[in-house]
């Protein structure tokens, strides 16, 4: 990942130590006091000024080539050590130039060391989120370490070290003015010197209070990030929806915690793409079990299911069934139709599988598979406490052959009294019984048939349904087509 473009934020964090280093220069060191303006400012301003020129060197070529994973914890390393090298480097210049006490240069290396702290980790914590950005507009992720330094040793070593700056500073502000009071200076009465001191204890105060809470906001934006995108996708989960992914950005417990779950989303995934898998061969199995009992194939069930789907493809956004249909509905009534005579494992086979026409007994007796078949798929239900699957194959069972003139049967139901799944197997199932051969009659083509099921319009089928399928005749020719008796059959 290349730097950033944004160079806002670190331009102000330089513009800051500059004014308040020098301000904190004078506050805790006499010698500092001492110096004119141009001489607190100019080496100061240079130093300042050579260190941003440095990091603009240092940051792409020490953090921004390095693995992502490390690039936060190496960003930390190199702007601090950037803030104590010049800390070095300006008391090595005060030395030289102005003869420096060794307790002055100690003082600013203190300024430079813990101004450096605040600014590195609030930089490194804006180089962390920008990085987990990137990473996810990128569709890319780390593997964290077996070994990392955990959150808690962060905040521990973040309260820690900020309790020591501020001990340490006020240390050395009240060491000041100890010094400043005991010269007895005449200058300013007892009243003002205390005005004075109470004003410097709170500039400093609130300077640093002010990069502690900087700090703290920022630890704070990174871990709603990081929280956000954990439970956005743990809600698509638990929605049923397991094809997303935690964008995994930092080398911590937060990395850890997205890694493995993703592993454990891609798992359950996995099994529910295998169950799904065994449920379809399962449906499968069983509906050609009960197709060949009866005078059909097992094509018969490969064809009507593409069938029902093609049609309601069709009628999808038809204001009649658009809000009865969706991609995830269409999907369900393509897994379910198949069951739609699961009920004639129930039906005698003499009269199943009898050559000829059934009388008005045997009739009766055939039409039952449907009330049949809704009971046991009911019974299925029960057992695993309803689902959308089952629902659409009851319905399909019971009601595919109910007409819409209120003629069929085993209820007699009327237009849209028909579950909209059972119009359409209705269809379906029709069709492929009018181009398929078998023992009683010979297969008709599809022009017969689809004159018949013209003539069905309004009586039997629902005429928009029928309207859809006129136009997606060619769609009903190519799956006959593709899924023929001989092609399952024949091993030649």
């Amino acid at each position: 990942m290349t730097e950033s473009k944004s160079v806002l934020r670190p331009s102000l964090h330089y513009i800051a130590a500059f004014l308040l280093l020098g301000i904190y220069g004078t506050q805790v060191c006499p010698f500092i006091e001492s110096l004119s303006p141009l001489q607190l400012t100019l080496p100061l301003l240079t130093i300042i000024i050579l260190q941003y020129a440095l990091r603009q060197i240092a940051v792409p070529s020490m953090v921004d080539r390095c693995d992502y994973k490390h690039q936060v914890t190496r960003s930390f390393k190199v702007e601090w050590l950037l803030f104590i090298l010049s800390g070095l480097l300006l008391s090595l210049n005060n030395s030289i130039f102005f003869s420096a006490p060794l307790d002055s240069n100690l003082k600013m290396i203190v300024g430079f060391t813990s101004i450096g702290y605040f600014i590195a980790t609030d930089l490194a914590l804006d180089k962390e989120i920008k990085l987990a950005e990137f990473l996810k507009q990128q569709n890319m992720t780390i593997i964290p370490d077996s070994k990392y330094f955990p959150l808690a040793g962060k905040f521990t070593l973040f309260a820690s070290a900020s309790l020591i700056i501020l001990v340490l500073v006020f240390f050395l502000l009240i060491n000041k003015d100890l010094l400043w009071i005991g010269q007895a200076n005449k200058s300013f009465s007892d009243t003002q010197a205390r005005l004075i001191i109470l004003g410097e204890f709170a500039f400093v105060g609130a300077t640093l209070l002010s990069y502690i809470i900087n700090v703290i906001f920022s630890y704070a934006r990174n871990m709603k990030f990081f929280l956000e995108s954990e439970n956005e996708v743990l809600a698509k989960a638990t929605a049923g929806d397991l094809n997303n992914s935690i964008t995994v950005s930092t080398n911590d417990e937060f990395g850890e915690i997205a890694h493995h779950t993703n592993l454990m989303i891609k798992s359950l995934l996995n099994k529910t793409r295998e169950l799904q898998k065994t449920q379809d061969v399962t449906i499968i199995s069983l509906a050609s079990l009960a197709e060949t009992r009866d005078n059909e194939t097992g094509a018969h069930i490969l064809r009507t299911q593409r069938y029902v789907k093609a049609i309601a493809r069709a009628v999808q956004h038809h204001p009649r069934f658009s809000n009865q249909l969706n991609d995830e509905i269409i999907e369900l009534l393509y897994k379910s139709a198949p069951l739609h005579d699961i009920g004639k494992v129930g039906i005698p086979d003499r009269i199943l599988l009898k050559p000829e026409k059934l009388d008005n007994d045997e009739f009766e007796i055939m039409k039952t598979h449907a009330t049949l078949g809704n009971e046991a798929l009911k019974q299925a239900e029960e057992e695993l406490g309803g689902t959308s699957f089952l629902s659409y194959a009851r319905e399909i069972a019971l009601t595919h052959h109910e007409k819409w003139d209120g003629s069929g049967y085993p209820e007699g139901l009327k237009g849209d009294e028909i579950p909209l799944s059972g119009r359409l197997m209705a269809i379906a199932d029709v069709y492929d019984a009018l181009i398929s051969k078998r023992v009683y009659k010979p297969a008709f083509t599809h022009e017969e048939a689809m004159k018949i099921i013209k003539q069905g319009k309004g009586s039997h089928f629902d005429p928009d349904l029928i309207e859809a399928m006129l136009n997606i005749e060619d769609k009903f020719i190519s799956i006959a087509k593709q899924y023929a008796d001989k092609e399952i059959y024949d091993t030649d």
